[in-house]
C-alpha cells in the first residue's frame, strides 16, 4: 500500500487528536505505572527519523519506536548488546557462506496508524536509506545490487526478496559479512510502510510498530511520545521480548542552559536531563545525589579530533602527529571534570580488539619539531565544536594548542543540532580539524573502522568519515577483517590495525567517556535500564 506525503500526514493528525484523549498523566502521585515523564535534552537530535537518526540523542530517542527484524535486547551491560529477534519470528537462518539470510516476519504487526505491516516493507525501508544517503547506508551496501541502487535511485535492490503472503524474506550479500545480524538490528533497517516519503520525517513522524509512538515533534524545541495505540491492540503480544513501558506519555524539552537543566531536575519540574550536567557542577551533582538520583555509566566510546586530511594543512602525516604529540590528554580529561578518561587510540576499552598503547606520548618539542620538518604552506586553519559544555571547552583548548604550533586559527562553535549535519556534509567550506565522539552501534571493532575510516564512508552528506581518509589498502584490511567470525585472531588483527591508523594519525583521539542519569526524585533510579547502545530504555523509566 502506498502512503503519499499528504495520507501520511492526515494519519498522523489523527493519531495525536486520538491519543490526546486517552493519555493525559502526570508525573509525581500516580504510582508505579501511567503519568507523564518530563525530560529535558541539551539540544535537539540530528534526527527523529530512523533512516537519518545516528547521534547519541537520536539512537535514544527511537529505540523504543520503531523496531527493526532483529533488534537489541533490553537490558544493561553486555547483555544488551545482544542481538534477538525483533519483527522477525526468529534469528535468521544464514547459508550459502555467510551470503544469504533468511527471515520471516511476525504475522499480525501493525504500525500505529493500523496498517499491516508487510515483508515488503523491508526492502522499501532499505532502498529508503539510499535515496535518503543515509549516514547508515553504508552498513547495507554489501546487499546484492544496493551499491548500483545507491547511485541510480531506480530499479529496486535485487537482492532483498520478499513475499507478503508467507512474511518471508530472503537478503542476498556479494560476500560474507560478520556484523550483518548486528546491522539489521539497528534502527536504520526498521520497517515503516512502502512509500514513506524519502525525506526527513523529524516534524512528521512516520507509523511506528514499538511500544511509543512520536506523537509530535517541533524541531529544535522537543518533542513528545505516547503509548502506540497499536501496541496493546496487537504488537504486544507478538513482541513479548520489549517492553511495553511504564509510563503513557513522555515529554522532552530542549534546553540550552545546562546548569537550568540540574535546578529543574532538582526541583521536581522535570523528571530526567538526558544529557551530563555542565563540567563545573559535575562533582557537585554526583556527590549529592549518587546512588539516589545519580548514577554513572560506563560507555564503549572515543572522544577525538578529526583532521581533514584531504587538504592542507593536514594531507602532510607529519603535521597531524605533530598535533597527536601536541594535545594533552590530562588537560581533556580536567575540561570534561573527570567523565572522560585519557586514551590515545581508535579502539575504546571494553571494544574486542582493543589492545592498549600510545604511540605520541605528550611533547610540545616533539610536536613542533614535526610541524617544523614538514613546513606547512598553509597555516589557515578552522577549527570545529559543538555549544555544549564542556565540547566548547575543548574545541579552544585545541585552538590554543594549534595556536602554540604556529597556526592561524579561527573557532567555529556550531549548535549541537546542527553540528554533524555541517561536519558531515562535503559542502560545508572550511572543514580543517574538529571535535567528535563515537559510541558503539554492535560489540564489534569494524563499528570503529568501516564508518568512521573506510573510504566507502565518504559521502556527500551525513559523511562518519570526517577525517576523509582513504588508504585502499587500510580498506581492504576493513573489509577483510569485517567478513568473517569474530575470533581471537581476529581480535589480534583489529588490535594490529588500531596501531596502522593511528601511525597515519587522521585522529586525535583523547578519551573514552561515562554518561550519568540523573532523574528526579520521584522516579525510581534503580529500575532506568542504561543500554550500551541505545543509552537510556525509554521503557524503563518508572515512578516511585
Amino acid at each position: 500500500m502506498t502512503k503519499g506525503p499528504t495520507k501520511v500526514a492526515a494519519l498522523t493528525l489523527a493519531l495525536v487528536a486520538a491519543l490526546a484523549l486517552s493519555a493525559c498523566g502526570s508525573s509525581g502521585g500516580s504510582g508505579s505505572e501511567g503519568g507523564t515523564l518530563k525530560a529535558t535534552f541539551g539540544s535537539f537530535p540530528d534526527s527523529l527519523d530512523p533512516g537519518l537518526a545516528y547521534t547519541g540523542e537520536g539512537s535514544t530517542a527511537v529505540y523504543d519506536v520503531y523496531v527493526p527484524l532483529l533488534t537489541y535486547a533490553h537490558a544493561a551491560g553486555s547483555a544488551g548488546s545482544k542481538v534477538i529477534p525483533g519483527l522477525a519470528e526468529a534469528m535468521p537462518k544464514i547459508s550459502d557462506g555467510g551470503r544469504t539470510y533468511t527471515l520471516t516476519l511476525r504475522k499480525g504487526l501493525k504500525y500505529s496508524d493500523g496498517t499491516p505491516v508487510e515483508a515488503s516493507d523491508f526492502g522499501a525501508s532499505i532502498e529508503r536509506l539510499f535515496k535518503l544517503n543515509s549516514p547508515g547506508s553504508p552498513f547495507y551496501t554489501d546487499i546484492v545490487g544496493a551499491e548500483a541502487f545507491a547511485k541510480s535511485k531506480q530499479g529496486g535492490i535485487p537482492g532483498i526478496e520478499a513475499d507478503d503472503a508467507s512474511g518471508r524474506i530472503v537478503i542476498h550479500l556479494v560476500k560474507p559479512r560478520g556484523t550483518f545480524a548486528n546491522e539489521l538490528a539497528l534502527p536504520f533497517a526498521a520497517p515503516v510502510p512502502a512509500g514513506t516519503p524519502a525525506e526527513d520525517l523529524t516534524a512528521q513522524p512516520s507509523p511506528a510498530t514499538g511500544p511509543y509512538v512520536i506523537a509530535s515533534a517541533q524541531p529544535g524545541r522537543g518533542w513528545d511520545y505516547r503509548r502506540n495505540p497499536q501496541w496493546a491492540k496487537n504488537n504486544a503480544k507478538l513482541l513479548p521480548q520489549i517492553p511495553s513501558g511504564h509510563v503513557d506519555r513522555i515529554e522532552v524539552d530542549v534546553l540550552r542552559n545546562p546548569s537550568t537543566q540540574v535546578n529543574d531536575v532538582e526541583s521536581g519540574r522535570y523528571d530526567w536531563m538526558g544529557n551530563p550536567p555542565p563540567a563545573d557542577r559535575y562533582a557537585e551533582v554526583k556527590s549529592r545525589y549518587e546512588g539516589s538520583q545519580f548514577k554513572v555509566e560506563p560507555t564503549i566510546s572515543t572522544y577525538f579530533f578529526w583532521m581533514n586530511t584531504r587538504q592542507a594543512p593536514f594531507d602532510d602525516v607529519k603535521v597531524r602527529q605533530a598535533v597527536n604529540y601536541a594535545v594533552d590528554t590530562r588537560a581533556l580529561e580536567r575540561i570534561y571534570a573527570g567523565q572522560v578518561t585519557g586514551t590515545h587510540q581508535i579502539l575504546p576499552p571494553g571494544m574486542p580488539g582493543y589492545k592498549r598503547f600510545d604511540l605520541y606520548p605528550h611533547s610540545l618539542d616533539k610536536a613542533k619539531e614535526l610541524v617544523a620538518a614538514a613546513k606547512p604552506s598553509d597555516r589557515a586553519i578552522t577549527i570545529w565544536t559543538d555549544n555544549e559544555s564542556p565540547n566548547d571547552e575543548a574545541g579552544e583548548y585545541l585552538e590554543g594548542v594549534l595556536k602554540e604550533l604556529g597556526f592561524d586559527t579561527t573557532l567555529k562553535v556550531v549548535n549541537a543540532d546542527n553540528y554533524f549535519g555541517l561536519i558531515g556534509n562535503e559542502s560545508t567550506p572550511n572543514l580543517d580539524i574538529g571535535l567528535a565522539n563515537w559510541f558503539e552501534d554492535y560489540p564489534h571493532p569494524n563499528d570503529f573502522f568501516e564508518p568512521l575510516l573506510s573510504g566507502e564512508s565518504i559521502v556527500p552528506t551525513g559523511a562518519t568519515n570526517l577525517a576523509r581518509i582513504d588508504d585502499p589498502r587500510l580498506n581492504a584490511e576493513i573489509e577483510r577483517l569485517g567478513e568473517g567470525p569474530l575470533t581471537p585472531a581476529v581480535e589480534a588483527e583489529y588490535a594490529g590495525l588500531d596501531k596502522e591508523f593511528m601511525e597515519e594519525a587522521p585522529w586525535v583521539p583523547y578519551g573514552t567517556s561515562t554518561l550519568p542519569t540523573f532523574v528526579s526524585a520521584e522516579v525510581d533510579l534503580d529500575k532506568v535500564i542504561f543500554n550500551p547502545t541505545f543509552a537510556q530504555d525509554l521503557t524503563s523509566f518508572q515512578f516511585k
